[in-house]
Formats: C-alpha cells, structure tokens, sequence
C-alpha cells in the first residue's frame, strides 16, 4: 500500500476521489472537475487525465465496470474504485494532510479531506500543527536574531512574510480543528446528501 500511495499523483488523487463518489467514465471526471472548479488546484486535461486512469487500473486501484455507448458518441468505459484505491486515497490523504513541505500537495489533500473520517482529519491536521508551531518559531526567532545583529531589512523580506504567514495559517488551522471538534460540522465521505444540485451536476457532466 505504502508503494501504491507513493506512486499516486495529485490528479491520481481526484480520480480516486470522483470514484468514491460512484462508478463514472473519464468524460464525466474531465467534465466535473472543471464545473467544481479543480483547475485551481492542478493542470486539467482529457489526456493527462486518461493517461492517469490507465496507470491506476494497472496499479490495481480502480477497474472497468462496462462500455456503452448512446447514438453517434464514442464508446464510454465506466470505472469503480477498488479497495486498494481506497487504501491507497485514504493514505495519501492522510500523509499530505499532516505534512508542511508539499505545499501544492496539501491544497490537493485539503480539498479532499471529505473522504477520510472526522478523527483521521483531526488527527493529521494535529500533526501539521505541530509541524506549524516549530516552522513558525524558528522564523519568529530567526528574524529576532537577525535584527539584533542588525542584518538589513531588505534582506529579510522572505523571512518575514513567510513568518506573517505561517502565523496566519495555524489561526486558520485552529479555528478549522474547533470546527472538527464539534459534532453540529457535518463531515466524513458519507456526510454529503444526494442534493438536487449535486444530483444534478453529476447529469450534466455525464451529457
């Protein structure tokens, strides 16, 4: 599993994402990751994503389900997840979570954090704190000593902005871990209801 979650890419990652939602054809996937707005997050592409979907078949995590095909369309295969891509989903999730040097990575993890459980959230997202607390301290006291050596301030522009920001961040990540503390914050990967505008957007993409 740990080679598995080793070799996913981010965009390995949201396919096996949409495929916790439900078995879909690679048309729906490019055409929903696009409505919700995936393109913040990561280069979108109908090649790139089904290069993606024939390595995770070959590696096991997800698998045809059935071909069809309506009037003049080309045919469409449908995919499932498999319990090696669920695996494999949770564990990545659960590692870029709780890890600060992957940036890029955690806006990826983040955005799916739905699919692990309320205290695998809770506890990744405690490690990453506590990863934050140092990173910030060592920026803090790092600035402190630079100016008391008299290091000039135009060279610690990058020091101080980063500082500014990881302060910012454990805000948020504090006021995030109250939340997930509460039981009235739905979450977990059953916690989303069949809406009709979920409902919906998922006809639209299958079009």
């Amino acid at each position: 599993m740990k080679d598995a979650v080793d070799q996913l890419t981010p965009m390995g990652v949201m396919v096996l994402a949409l495929l916790r939602e439900g078995d879909m054809h690679p048309y729906e996937m490019v055409r929903l990751m696009r409505a919700r707005r995936d393109d913040r997050l990561l280069t979108i592409t109908n090649g790139t994503l089904y290069h993606t979907v024939a390595r995770l078949q070959r590696a096991g995590l997800l698998d045809e389900v059935g071909v069809d095909r309506e009037g003049n369309r080309p045919e469409r295969t449908t995919y499932t997840l498999t319990d090696a891509g669920v695996d494999a989903l949770v564990g990545w999730l659960r590692r870029e979570l709780s890890r600060i040097d992957h940036p890029s990575d955690f806006r990826i993890a983040l955005a799916e954090a739905h699919n692990l459980e309320r205290d695998d959230v809770i506890e990744s997202l405690r490690l990453r704190r506590n990863a934050l607390v140092d990173a910030h301290a060592s920026h803090r006291d790092g600035l402190a000593g630079a100016r008391t050596k008299k290091v000039p301030e135009q060279v610690l522009v990058e020091f101080e902005r980063q500082e500014v920001l990881l302060e910012a961040e454990l805000r948020w990540l504090d006021s995030l871990l109250t939340r997930l503390d509460a039981a009235a914050f739905p979450w977990g990967p059953r916690a989303f209801e069949n809406t009709d505008r979920y409902l919906a957007q998922r006809k639209a993409a299958q079009q």
